[in-house]
């Protein structure tokens, strides 16, 4: 070969660098790269420097983390439209180094939170990982919650509601009402930089026809001034209200749930249009259990109910436009009580098991709270526990395949596990249109022991979406199911050996007239039976992705504080309930617990911390503390450095807020901790 022609084939490969490829053509490889994989791009040659630190690249890697539901930092009420490109980058290196340290080594103090910057500078001194800030003179902080990294919302016992600067230290807005009033729901909403939220206050004190008033307000942050709030409606409610929720403030819609003890089931009522006098209240027919844990999500036009019992997560669709057509007119005036209109069940149902970790026969020192089952389980409970009038089935040594693993199965039933609180956590950061909504879930489950008169408790914590079960993924059942019955009859195993397993059903009807019932249901099972040797295995259930638990299942003692009941509730004065001091963010938890076993007559406290996996529709492929998420669904619990002069027996309430690292704690003596982590 001549010297020409390999000169010639050596310019060919050098045209066909990766240097060289067109910008859309990079830009799509960048999109399948990670943030550190982008910074090896930077370190080639300069001009791959120049496109790996582009906006679109950045961008694309700050989709990704809101798709994974990791808020980015952003200051005050910045969107990121908002952003320069230094900014973007610096936004997406900062939560994506948070997001890997949480992961696997656990929070440690940081120095560069935007909580700890101030009109004189940064903090510095001892205090140089953490801010103590006032809270409002002279009254018991009730709730507290950090509306951004520059200012914190405060509601105390007294009825008040503040607005606190937490770099300058002082009061901005306060609203007073100076009755008692309890504040019930936030909502932040970046775009228009305003805070909206309920008030609550019992006017009638009767259990079955309680009547409570509501006040919907909002704190506008204007761009230059001070905070303002102002009073949007009020209403009255009829019954035990459950929970209000704004589930959207550009519609001015609001809903509520209220239990109609007469039936025992959920009543829906709705606010359409805040600004109108009018409302809808109907009977749901859903039947309220005590292991259920409700919320209420807006999903195209439709109001959602989203309920959780202990195996299986339903939800109910209500079209907006069918609740419109029960509307009655309210008032204002003192003697005016809303009614139910008519019980009316929903136009579809959707229901999908949750999907709990594989129990290991394993016995090694090493091996996690799953190897066995927890002691609460050695015994078989009594009663009806899964709701088809059969008692529970015991795994047994049949049920193993091979894997060292028996059939999966609820570790923490109901009874004798209990959902001592719930909570339920949308995406409230600012976000992108492309990006997903999700829900996350964290379940403070508790086992009381009579004997002792102490409670362990464990955390369970999932994702999920509405609806539960896409169309293309009932499909997809289907398909399966086809297949799976065609090969147990090919292989001759399929000689009624049992019914199908659920997996994901879903039912629709229409409604007609003002007494309901559903019609024209559709449910969707499926199962897989049969071996090819000829051994009949456990159908397999269809998962949904989203509906996967993880676990701290060590139990542990969470520390609770003991809230007086409202003397308009009781009248006596004879009632406390416990609050647990637990707070919960999109995959975070943080609570107090006691460091010590019950036996040994302990009382030291300490701050524990865990960083569930974020949202992935892979959970084999997906590396958690540095082994396969399939081999460690343990949520990995970290405890976390305090000051010294933070006493965590007087701590009243705690907070967090996962895009700046920042825990909030009140404690009874009047100052509030800002604590930094990275």
């Amino acid at each position: 070969m001549s010297a020409s022609c390999i000169e010639q084939d050596d310019t060919s490969q050098e045209m066909v660098s990766l240097a060289t490829l067109p910008y859309d053509l990079l830009l799509n490889i960048a999109r399948h790269l990670e943030l550190h994989e982008v910074h090896a791009v930077q370190l080639s040659c300069k001009a791959l420097h120049g496109f790996a630190t582009t906006r679109p690249v950045y961008r694309n890697l700050a989709t990704a983390l809101l798709k994974r539901c990791r808020a980015l930092p952003l200051h005050g009420f910045q969107r990121l439209s908002d952003l320069t490109d230094e900014q973007l980058v610096e936004a997406v290196n900062q939560a994506t180094r948070l997001e890997a340290a949480w992961l696997t080594r656990g929070p440690r103090p940081s120095t560069s939170s935007p909580y700890l910057n101030s009109a004189e500078g940064s903090t510095a001194g001892k205090r140089s990982w953490y801010k103590v800030i006032s809270a409002p003179p002279n009254e018991e902080v009730d709730w507290l919650s950090p509306i951004t990294s520059s200012y914190s919302l405060c509601a105390t016992k007294s009825g008040k509601v503040v607005c606190w600067d937490v770099h300058r230290d002082e009061c901005l807005a306060e609203w007073d009402p100076k009755e008692r009033w309890e504040l019930w729901k936030c909502r932040v909403e970046f775009d228009i930089r305003t805070v909206f939220f309920t008030m609550a206050k019992v006017l009638q004190r009767s259990f079955d026809d309680r009547v409570m008033e509501f006040v919907l307000m909002k704190l506008e942050f204007p761009q230059h001034g001070e905070p303002i709030f102002s009073e949007l409606a009020t209403f009255k409610t009829i019954g035990v209200v459950m929970n209000v929720f704004l589930l959207d403030p550009s519609s001015c819609l609001l809903s509520a749930f209220v239990w109609v003890a007469s039936s025992n089931t959920i009543g829906l009522y709705a606010l359409l249009d805040w600004r109108k006098e009018e409302y809808a209240f109907i009977d749901t027919g859903i039947e309220c259990s005590m292991s259920s844990n409700w919320s209420c999500i807006l999903y195209q036009e439709q109001i959602v109910i989203h309920s959780e019992e202990s195996d299986v997560a339903h939800q109910y669709f209500y079209p907006l436009s069918v609740l419109q057509q029960r509307a009655r007119p309210s008032s204002t005036a003192d003697s005016f009580v809303p009614g139910i209109s008519q019980r009316l069940a929903p136009v579809m149902t959707m229901s999908a098991p949750f999907i709990f970790p594989p129990i290991t026969r394993s016995h090694s020192p090493e091996s996690n709270a799953f190897d066995e089952a927890p002691e609460a389980n050695h015994e078989e409970p009594a009663g009806d526990v899964n709701g088809d009038g059969e008692a529970p089935e015991i795994p047994n040594a049949e049920d193993d395949d091979g894997s060292n693993t028996i059939s999966d199965a609820n570790p923490f039933p109901y009874p004798p596990w209990y959902p001592e609180s719930a909570h339920f956590v949308r995406q409230w950061w600012p976000t992108l249109a492309s990006v997903p909504r999700l829900s996350c879930t964290v379940v403070l489950l508790a086992d009381h022991e009579p004997d002792t008169h102490r409670t362990r408790y464990v955390l369970a914590q999932h994702y999920f979406k509405v609806p539960l079960i896409e169309p293309d993924e009932l499909e997809q059942m289907r398909t399966a199911a086809a297949k799976a019955v065609e090969a147990a009859h090919a292989n001759g195993t399929n000689k009624g050996t049992g019914g199908a397993s659920p997996s994901g059903s879903s039912s629709s009807s229409t409604s007609h007239g003002s007494e309901h019932t559903a019609s024209g249901s559709s449910t969707n099972k499926w199962s897989a039976e049969g071996t090819p040797d000829g051994q009949s295995s456990k159908p397999r259930v269809a998962e949904s992705t989203m509906m996967r638990l993880w676990y701290v299942s060590e139990p542990f003692e969470v520390v609770c504080v003991l809230d007086g009941m409202d003397d308009e509730l009781d009248p006596d004065s004879g009632q406390e309930r416990p609050r647990p001091l637990l707070a919960v963010d999109f995959g975070h938890a943080v609570w107090i617990e006691f460091t010590y076993p019950p036996e040994e007559d302990r009382e030291d406290k300490r701050l524990r911390f865990v960083t569930f996996p974020p949202v992935t529709n892979d959970r084999e492929a997906m590396a958690y503390g540095g082994v396969r998420a399939a081999e460690s669904l343990e949520g990995i619990v970290h405890t976390l450095e305090v000051p010294d002069e933070l006493d965590l027996d007087t701590v009243e309430t705690i907070n967090i807020d996962q895009s700046q690292g920042a825990i909030i704690i009140s404690v009874r003596d009047g100052q509030i901790f800002i604590l930094c982590y990275e």
